[in-house]
């Protein structure tokens, strides 16, 4: 584990942690074992790593390839992201030239090239993985399969062309658990003597929502502004809708109070925060907020509805409170005989 730097800016915490070796990335067990297995057997085939942000797609790939290769990782590896130009002339060329480059690599290693958001598409321009740049990809990975493996880390793994998905072997990740995003935050505010309290753990894990990246990104914001990590801190940094705010709009409507839970949307919107914020916040509340089975179910339904319509666009107050009113209604509905 890296030590503690004298100064909080000296390097993104993300990155002075970043796991180097399969084995002491957290989560997603089932995944780890069968990439373990690849980096202590070195039969790597070509990979298709599927997941949310910030579950560990990208350290996954980069700690095999360091376990694989070793010593000739620099000139064994071409690791492309969304943010260089990844058209269809990037594949005849560079991808192609990296595969036809001759390196002396361990018996039976082969070069790796990793290509990462391999799922974000545009149009003609040449930028992220077009259409027409997996098409010539294709025929590349038959190619040079002796020599070259691909290791394509993606979002939704449908979003990469069939062709391509029938060549790879699919390893899917999901999102962290509580539990496991605060073993590793444990460990990165004892390395960088960080003070905090429970409440402040519990909400950058609440504000994280399953992703590690988020998580130590907003751990080092909140202890780089305020030097301390509670709940009011981190909420300030994430820039989020508190929930205990939230949670009281929900109360409020659970108790027919519906003018205070206006209240308490509009003084949440007149700070500011986007109606998707409050939104989701207002599902995740719902969600493990404790009321009956069946009026959380309608309490769900009628968040999705207007979460779906704040998608297309209708984000305004009148929405949110319309939202309001429909559970109100539910309630009352529950409450009928």
């Amino acid at each position: 584990m890296a030590s503690s730097s004298s100064s909080p800016y000296d390097l993104p915490w993300v990155e002075k942690y970043r796991p180097s070796k399969v084995s002491d990335i957290v989560g997603n067990s089932d995944a780890i074992s069968r990439l373990e297995v690849i980096a202590r057997d070195g039969n790597m085939p070509n990979l298709i790593l599927s997941g949310p942000p910030g579950t560990g797609k990208t350290t996954s790939i980069l700690a095999v390839a360091h376990e694989l290769l070793g010593p000739n990782y620099r000139e064994g590896v071409l690791e492309l992201n969304a943010s260089d130009d990844r058209g269809i002339d990037v594949v005849r060329n560079k991808i192609k030239m990296f595969a036809q480059k001759k390196v002396t690599l361990p018996p039976g290693r082969h070069k790796i090239i990793i290509l990462d958001e391999a799922d974000r598409q545009v149009d003609d321009f040449g930028l992220f993985m077009t259409s027409g740049a997996q098409q010539a990809l294709r025929r590349t990975m038959e190619i040079y399969s002796n020599t070259t493996r691909f290791a394509l880390a993606c979002n939704t793994s449908s979003k990469i062309i069939e062709p391509i998905q029938s060549r790879c072997a699919l390893v899917r990740f999901s999102r962290l658990s509580d539990q496991e995003i605060l073993g590793r935050l444990m460990v990165v505010v004892e390395a960088e003597r960080v003070p905090y309290v429970p409440e402040g753990l519990e909400a950058i894990i609440f504000t994280a929502d399953g992703d590690m990246r988020q998580a130590l990104n907003n751990l080092q914001a909140t202890f780089s502004g305020f030097r301390f990590v509670n709940q009011e801190n981190v909420f300030k940094v994430c820039d989020q809708p508190h929930p205990l705010h939230v949670k009281n709009m929900v109360r409020n409507v659970l108790e027919g109070n519906f003018d205070d839970a206006c209240a308490g949307l509009k003084q949440l919107y007149d700070l500011g925060y986007s109606p998707t914020d409050i939104i989701t916040t207002l599902f995740r509340i719902i969600k493990n907020y404790d009321m009956a089975e069946f009026l959380k179910l309608e309490f769900l339904k009628e968040t999705g509805f207007a979460h779906m319509r704040i998608c297309d666009g209708v984000g305004s107050f009148l929405q949110l409170s319309g939202l309001l009113a429909k559970l109100a209604m539910a309630r009352e509905t529950a409450k009928a005989p």
